[in-house]
């Protein structure tokens, strides 16, 4: 029997379509929930008091989301395919592989950044001026392994932009009391998440010369880990206490707090299909989050 699975929807697609859904990776969607999640925690945030999140524009941001995780993607196949072909687990990228040229991925990365600015021009000018200012994070952080040992940072910077836009998406403005802590926490939140994430190449990564903050930190990765996970958890109480939030907001975060805590306790870096296990997790902290702050919001 079939599941009905990102992964079996991309299996289940013509033949002809199913490299182009590989290298935007919609057979992994735990890139785009983790894309797409601080847009909700803005979007929920920025919503009046006592009312419900604006749910076309949660809905216009998961479009936008899964079209920019998917054009990041590209990119960073593009400029990383002759490393792919040198690791186990990438080797079997479209790209890397062989499954579609480089100018076939050039066209469907137009496509892609075309359908996403069809989704940019629904909101307002400072929102649309905004997002546009992200364009360069996204192009420029498949470079950043190869210069520099903390490319998980400018991932950080590019992946959680939404923190931003999701707000003046809602209200016209940033308001940087509440969005700037809210981008920071997440930034913070994906060193956590793609430190774990990188310790599954770290060997494949010496050999070739990649460099991440899984090398940077090596048997150190838990102490640093929790580190960031702390800043993540203040930033986080910052932003409530400055648009006002409430007792279930807190206990989210209280709770997104025990959920990463359970995750670097437990975490094993040596273990491939344990850091995977751990990086995918961080869905749920994701959305015991947006939970929070629709709840406080109420």
């Amino acid at each position: 029997p079939r599941s009905f699975s990102a992964a079996e929807l991309v299996r289940a697609a013509p033949a002809p379509l199913r490299p182009y859904l590989r290298l935007m990776r919609l057979h992994q969607p735990a890139g785009t929930w983790l894309l797409y999640l601080p847009c909700t925690w803005s979007i929920g945030l920025a919503a009046a008091p006592g009312c419900l999140p604006d749910w076309r524009m949660l809905s216009l941001f998961g479009v936008g989301a899964v079209l920019m995780r998917g054009a990041g993607c590209t990119i960073n196949d593009m400029w990383d395919r002759d490393y792919d072909r040198q690791v186990a687990r990438t080797a079997s990228r479209p790209l890397a592989a062989g499954d579609i040229s480089t100018f076939q991925s050039l066209v469907f990365l137009g496509g892609q950044l075309s359908l996403a600015l069809c989704v940019l021009l629904c909101l307002n000018y400072y929102s649309i001026i905004l997002g546009a200012a992200s364009l360069s994070l996204v192009v420029t952080y498949p470079l950043m392994k190869r210069i520099t040992y903390w490319p998980q940072l400018v991932l950080g910077l590019t992946f959680n932009w939404g923190a931003l836009l999701g707000w003046s998406a809602i209200r016209g403005s940033c308001e940087w009391s509440v969005c700037l802590p809210l981008y920071f926490s997440g930034v913070m939140w994906t060193l956590v998440y793609d430190t774990i994430y990188a310790h599954q190449d770290k060997k494949d990564d010496i050999v070739i010369g990649v460099k991440s903050t899984a090398l940077q930190f090596k048997e150190d990765t838990k102490q640093w880990l929790s580190g960031f996970s702390l800043a993540m958890l203040l930033s986080l109480c910052m932003a409530g206490m400055n648009c006002n939030q409430t007792f279930p907001y807190y206990s989210a975060v209280a709770a997104v707090g025990a959920h990463l805590a359970h995750q670097i306790y437990t975490l094993d870096i040596d273990k491939p299909e344990d850091c995977w296990k751990k990086f995918a997790s961080n869905r749920t902290v994701g959305i015991l989050l947006f939970v929070g702050i629709v709840l406080g919001n109420l």
